[in-house]
């Protein structure tokens, strides 16, 4: 989709909305004062948007902190045989913890996200051996975070989407959460706010009444994850490439140990950089700092990358542009479907146990 698609009421409703959709019980109402349109044109707008022939919204729902709701999480780099590699994507694609799944231009060609519950039988690292096997990987690096410096994708749909200098806002690192043990209440309400919400009047109802609560419950509980940082936002996933955005790359950094808290507070400050993560290194993979950056051309991607190493003082990076992408889609916490993956899997896992 190209930018002329979007007309003005588009374009402020898009910014809103992957900002935030409020918790409240007419959202959209409140999204239509907030942009200067009326209720009805705000539904239409949106439902167009999510649904139609030019449908840029991937999802509006809550997004929640899957460290804090318990679940072990890591980014995976696997270097699969070029000829194998559709075929290992479907694979790893196929585990109901993956929930983003891409080619990069890089030796290490095949990156996803993996994610597994508290009660896991297989755990974290026993997965991603079944699957490194599964797929016939070459060599599998496990990196998970060690350091959150910036999360948030919020794709600026003016002129500024390949700034190449920091704002002056600055970022402080991204605490986990802190709160309570999750009670089985709490899984429901997650549950209920993980789906996908409709585009009506007053859409919590539904989801409130399909929970067996009430509204005001549903959305008090909301307010409380968020504060609590179990839930980072209520918003939407837009589709960046059907927006045009189209250069999306990973930019990795050979940062000194002691200066990674400096250069994470500094790429985290560039409007362009929506990911900014401290990972493991490997003899095979210097690269500790993560940077995830959005834009329109690999000339504007690379040029924000230019000005964090320009920002910085840090000279050795590459950049991992995604050439495909096999999945993207939420985690959805506390549905069994990860615990049925692992039960049909036990069998492998019990094999590669023996095989140790």
């Amino acid at each position: 989709m190209s930018d002329h698609a979007l007309n003005d009421l588009d374009e402020r409703l898009l910014q809103a909305v992957q900002e935030e959709v409020p918790l409240v019980p007419r959202p959209y109402k409140a999204l239509a004062d907030h942009v200067g349109a009326s209720e009805q044109d705000v539904i239409e707008r949106l439902s167009a948007l999510r649904w139609g022939t030019r449908a840029v919204i991937r999802q509006i729902s809550a997004i929640f902190d899957s460290k804090s709701l318990g679940y072990q999480s890591t980014l995976v780099a696997a270097r699969i045989p070029a000829e194998q590699l559709d075929a290992a994507a479907a694979v790893i694609s196929a585990h109901p913890g993956v929930s983003h799944n891409y080619r990069r231009d890089h030796a290490y060609n095949l990156w996803y996200t993996l994610a597994v519950p508290p009660d896991s039988r297989l755990g974290l690292q026993r997965t991603a051996r079944i699957l490194h096997q599964q797929s016939g990987a070459l060599a599998t690096r496990l990196l998970p975070t060690l350091k959150m410096y910036k999360i948030g994708v919020k794709l600026d749909l003016g002129g500024n989407a390949g700034a190449a200098k920091p704002e002056a806002v600055k970022h402080q690192p991204v605490e986990a959460s802190d709160a309570e043990p999750l009670t089985e209440m709490d899984k429901d309400l997650i549950r209920a706010l993980q789906q996908d919400l409709p585009i009506q009047t007053r859409p919590f109802d539904l989801l409130a009444a399909q929970a067996g609560i009430s509204t005001e419950t549903l959305l008090e509980a909301g307010t409380q994850f968020i504060r609590d940082k179990r839930m980072r936002r209520f918003s939407a996933v837009l589709r960046h490439r059907e927006l045009g955005f189209d250069a999306n790359a990973m930019g990795v950094w050979d940062v000194p140990p002691e200066e990674c808290a400096r250069f994470g507070k500094i790429a985290a400050c560039f409007p362009a950089v929506s990911h900014c993560y401290l990972r493991p290194t490997y003899e095979d993979w210097p690269y500790s700092i993560f940077t995830m950056v959005h834009a329109r051309t690999r000339e504007q991607g690379n040029a924000v990358l230019h000005g964090i190493a320009e920002a910085t003082g840090i000279a050795r990076y590459t950049a991992l542009y995604s050439t495909h992408e096999y999945k993207k889609a939420r985690i959805r916490y506390f549905t069994g479907d990860i615990e049925a993956w692992e039960a049909a899997h036990a069998a492998a896992a019990e094999a590669e146990v023996l095989s140790r």
